[in-house]
C-alpha cells in the first residue's frame, strides 16, 4: 500500500481490471437479438445493471442488451409519442373501408370498387413501402427531422385531399403525398421505440401500435358522423388539424437513444439481409399476410351489405375490428416476450387465416360476421405489433431501420396488389365475394407457413422460447 506506482506489478492490457466481477455461464438460453454474439461458454455479468452484457471490447456502449433502459420516463414518453403517431397514421389506414364506401357511392361512383381500391392500396403501399427509404434515413440521421418534415407533409396532404374531387387528385393527395408523410412519422416512431427496449420490446411495440387500433375505432365513427353534417372536405380538414397536433406531440417526445450511423449508401445494406434464410422467410410472411389482411378492411362493409346484414350494424364493422385489435396489439406483445415472439407470431398468423376460412367464408348471419370481425381484429392486430419485433430479434439494432424497411417494403407490395386482386376476383364472379374470401384466408395461412420455416431454420423443431 505504501509503494510507489513504479513498484506496482505491470498489468497486461488484456487482463480484466474489473476484479469484482466473476465470469459466469451465459444466462441467455435462446437467441433474443443478434446485437453481439456471445462467446460459446461465458459472458461478463453486469451486476450494476442486473443483466447480462457481452465483454466491453465487443462493441460501443449502448448496444449491449443490458444497456437498454427497458423503462423510465424518457422511454415511456417515446412510447406515448409513438402511440399518438400511430393513431394518426396507421389509424387512418385502418379506415380504408370507409373511404372506399364513400368514394364508390359518391364522387367516384362511375368507377368500379376494384379501381377505387387502388387509391387506398397505393396509400398503404407508400406508407409501408417507403420504410425501406425512411429506415435508411432513420439509421443515418435519427428521428427528429423525419418526424417534423413528415408531420408537415402529412398535414399538407390531408388539406389537399379536402380539395380533391377527381380520381387523379385523390390518388395524388391521399395515395402519395399524405402517405409519404405518414411513412416518415410511422417509421420514426416504431424504430425509436425499439432502441429503448430489449426485454420488453414486443410489449412496448404492442402499446405503441395499439394507437393505430384506437384510431381505427375513433376515426371511422368520426367520419361516418361528420361527413353527412359538415361534408367530406371539412371532415378531412378537421382530421388534418387533429393529426398535426398529435404528431406535433410525437415530435417533442419521440427520440432515439442511440447515435445515428452516418455511413455512405451501400446497396449491399439492402441485399445482405436477403442472404439470411430466416430473414427471407419473415419477408415472405409479411408479403403473404398483407396480401390478404386488408381485404376485410376494404370489403367487409360492401360484402355485408350484399349479404343482407342488419344495416344498423354495417357502419360499426370496421370499428369492431379495430376495437378488438387494441388488446390484439398489446397482449401478443406481452406473450411474445414471455413465450417467444416467433411462437406467438405463428399462432396469430395461423389464427387469422383459419378463422377467415372457417367463419367468413361460410358465415351468412349478422352474428357470424360480428364474431369473425372480432377474432380477425384481435389476430391481425397482433401481427402488426410483432412484425418489427421478430425482425429486430434476428437483427443488429444499429441496422434496424434498414432491415424493418425491407420487411415492410415486401409487406407493402402485398398490400398494394391484394385489394385490387380481390376486387378483380369479385368482378370476375359477378359481384360474389366467395373467391375473395378464399384468397384472403389461403394467403394469410401461407404467412404462418413462412414463419414456421423461419423458426425451423433457427432452432429446428425444438419446443423452446424463440
Amino acid at each position: 500500500m505504501g509503494g510507489t506506482a513504479s513498484e506496482l506489478p505491470e498489468q497486461s492490457p488484456y487482463e480484466s481490471k474489473r476484479h469484482s466481477l466473476d465470469r459466469i455461464p451465459s444466462q441467455t438460453g435462446s437467441t433474443n437479438a443478434n446485437i453481439f454474439p456471445d462467446p460459446e461458454n461465458v459472458v461478463e455479468a453486469d451486476m450494476e445493471k442486473g443483466g447480462v452484457a457481452p465483454p466491453q471490447h465487443t462493441g460501443p456502449p449502448g448496444f449491449n442488451p443490458a444497456d437498454f433502459p427497458d423503462g423510465g420516463l424518457e422511454a415511456w414518453l417515446v412510447v406515448a409519442g409513438g402511440f399518438c403517431a400511430l393513431f394518426s397514421t396507421f389509424g387512418l389506414v385502418n379506415c380504408v373501408g370507409v373511404f372506399v364506401s364513400y368514394y364508390v357511392e359518391g364522387p367516384l361512383s362511375n368507377y368500379s370498387a376494384s379501381t377505387v381500391s387502388w387509391i387506398t392500396s397505393t396509400q398503404v403501399f407508400m406508407m409501408s413501402g417507403l420504410n425501406a427509404v425512411m429506415g435508411r434515413l432513420f439509421d443515418r440521421y435519427g428521428p427528429r427531422w423525419l418526424l417534423i418534415i413528415g408531420t408537415l407533409v402529412y398535414a399538407f396532404g390531408m388539406m389537399m385531399l379536402s380539395l380533391s374531387t377527381q380520381y387523379y387528385q385523390i390518388i395524388l393527395s391521399q395515395g402519395i403525398v399524405s402517405a409519404v408523410g405518414m411513412s416518415a412519422v410511422f417509421n420514426s416512431a416504431t424504430n425509436s421505440v425499439m432502441g429503448w427496449f430489449f426485454k420488453k420490446r414486443a410489449a412496448a411495440l404492442g402499446l405503441t401500435v395499439s394507437g393505430s387500433s384506437l384510431g381505427g375505432v375513433v376515426l371511422p365513427i368520426m367520419m361516418e358522423h361528420l361527413i353527412p353534417k359538415i361534408g367530406f372536405a371539412w371532415t378531412m380538414r378537421t382530421l388534418g388539424f387533429m393529426f398535426l397536433a398529435l404528431c406535433g406531440f410525437a415530435c417533442v417526445t419521440v427520440k432515439s437513444r442511440l447515435p445515428p450511423r452516418k455511413k455512405p449508401f451501400n446497396i449491399m445494406d439492402y441485399l445482405r439481409p436477403l442472404r439470411e434464410p430466416a430473414f427471407v422467410c419473415i419477408v415472405l410472411a409479411g408479403f403473404f399476410f398483407f396480401w390478404g389482411m386488408f381485404l376485410p378492411f376494404n370489403y367487409i362493409e360492401l360484402q355485408a351489405t350484399q349479404q343482407g346484414i342488419d344495416p344498423a350494424i354495417i357502419p360499426y364493422l370496421l370499428p369492431i375490428i379495430n376495437a378488438v385489435s387494441i388488446p390484439g396489439r398489446i397482449l401478443p406483445g406481452f406473450l411474445g416476450d414471455r413465450l417467444g415472439r416467433f411462437n406467438v407470431m405463428i399462432f396469430i398468423s395461423g389464427l387469422s387465416g383459419v378463422i377467415t376460412l372457417a367463419l367468413w367464408v361460410p358465415g351468412k348471419s349478422t352474428a357470424t360476421t360480428v364474431v369473425y370481425d372480432a377474432v380477425f381484429g384481435f389476430a391481425s392486430g397482433g401481427f402488426i405489433s410483432l412484425l418489427p419485433a421478430v425482425v429486430a430479434q434476428i437483427s443488429d439494432i444499429r441496422e434496424i431501420g434498414t432491415r424493418t424497411g425491407i420487411a415492410f417494403f415486401a409487406s407493402a407490395l402485398g398490400a398494394l396488389t391484394g385489394s385490387p386482386i380481390g376486387g378483380a376476383i369479385v368482378s370476375a364472379q359477378g359481384g360474389k365475394f366467395l373467391g375473395l374470401q378464399l384468397f384472403c384466408g389461403i394467403v394469410m395461412t401461407m404467412a404462418m407457413v413462412c414463419f414456421v420455416a423461419s423458426r425451423t431454420i433457427q432452432v429446428g423443431f425444438k419446443i423452446t422460447k424463440i
